[in-house]
């Protein structure tokens, strides 16, 4: 096994960073292993049950604040952002996405996730940038991370300079807002950790006003147990009935704090093709499914009886998976729009997709569309890493 080559720590930093922007990263930092005085709020959030059904937030106790135990032999954390603004994306983004839970022929599916599986593009240019400096100072021990393991990933980001913590709890920086993913590099030596950045959220409370649902209970708190993103994403039960009319037609993760922090309007555009916009929003009316689509009655039942219809017709194709959101008999005023097997069946047969067919309720009759509606997600699976 080779020995480890002796380095100055300012110059690989300064080599390190060369190497990100080679590899598609917009910046990178270095943050020390202790979190300690993260953990008071951690342990207050999951006291609070602001973690809502996501167990696993809770599962590894303080290894999440303390990198060195989750991977034992950790001296230093390098943090990455990787912008995904779609490089396409039109001058007035913002005012194009604000506008998009507006129109209920609109089925709204958050920025980061109408691209490829950002797991997957940072795991593989992590793990890229690790090769390059095993390269440069020989074997060294390592893990990668991007939102896949207990790792508190905004507070290992503020302390190494990526940006600082908004109200909304994300992490921001003044030159490019918010419209970014974070990962890291667990490294066995120590490097000379980058320096945090001053805060520039000041007064605004734009983000804590604009959330649908009140989920931004304080300044830097989120409920995530009335979270869209976490509702949407996260949950694995019925959405409560009292927020249904707030979700409206976001039916895969929120945007809405972000798109009303003054900040993202330096958010920079992604230089990869991986986040060009390969999803978009989804027609939930298109004249193609009309016909499709069965108007179930209001009551459960029924709801049941078409789930199970469709999932008869998932199983048919092998690749898809039905999810029905049932609950108590609800008001006669709402009616719900249930799964198109046909189509569900039609996007199956493409080995490189995953279909997802969400059977949401809350639809007034007395209006257009203001709850929830049917929605195909299609979430790319096995494409190559």
């Amino acid at each position: 096994m080779r020995e480890r080559h002796h380095f100055d720590g300012q110059q690989l930093l300064a080599q390190l960073r060369e190497w990100a922007h080679g590899l598609g990263f917009s910046q990178i930092g270095v943050a020390g292993v202790d979190l300690a005085a993260a953990e008071p709020g951690m342990q207050a959030w999951l006291a609070a049950g602001f973690h809502g059904s996501m167990a696993y937030m809770a599962a590894h106790g303080l290894k999440r604040a303390r990198p060195a135990e989750l991977v034992p032999g950790t001296a230093s954390v390098v943090t990455v952002r990787m912008d995904y603004l779609p490089r396409a994306s039109p001058a007035d983004w913002v005012a194009t996405e604000s506008a998009r839970p507006l129109d209920p022929a609109q089925g709204v599916i958050s920025i980061y996730a109408r691209g490829r599986d950002y797991h997957k593009v940072l795991r593989a240019r992590l793990q890229a940038l690790a090769d390059r400096l095993a390269g440069a100072i020989g074997p060294f021990g390592h893990r990668v991370f991007t939102d896949s393991a207990p790792v508190l990933e905004v507070e290992l980001a503020a302390r190494s300079g990526i940006g600082w913590r908004g109200k909304h709890t994300l992490a921001l920086h003044r030159e490019g807002g918010s419209m970014f993913f974070l990962g890291e590099l667990f490294v066995d030596f120590a490097l000379p950790p980058t320096p945090p950045v001053q805060p520039h959220c000041g007064t605004c409370s734009a983000c804590i006003e604009a959330c649908p649902t009140q989920a931004i209970v304080a300044p830097y708190r989120l409920d995530a147990r009335r979270c869209i993103s976490y509702l949407t994403i996260e949950h694995d039960g019925p959405i409560p009935v009292e927020l249904r009319a707030a979700v409206g037609n976001r039916i895969y993760g929120c945007d809405d704090c972000q798109l009303v922090c003054p900040w993202n309007k330096y958010a920079r555009l992604s230089a990869l093709t991986d986040f060009v916009q390969m999803l978009a929003p989804i027609a939930l009316y298109p004249d193609a499914l009309l016909s499709q689509v069965l108007m179930a009655s209001t009551y459960p039942a029924d709801v049941a009886e078409a789930a199970k219809w469709s999932k008869a017709n998932a199983k048919q194709k092998g690749d898809a998976a039905v999810t029905a959101v049932q609950d108590k008999p609800w008001d006669n005023s709402v009616k719900s729009l249930v799964a198109f097997p046909q189509a569900l069946a039609t996007l199956a047969e493409k080995p490189q997709l995953s279909t997802t067919v969400i059977i949401l309720v809350a639809i007034p009759e007395t209006m257009v569309i203001l709850g929830f509606v049917v929605a195909i997600l299609i979430l790319l699976r096995g494409e190559p890493a």
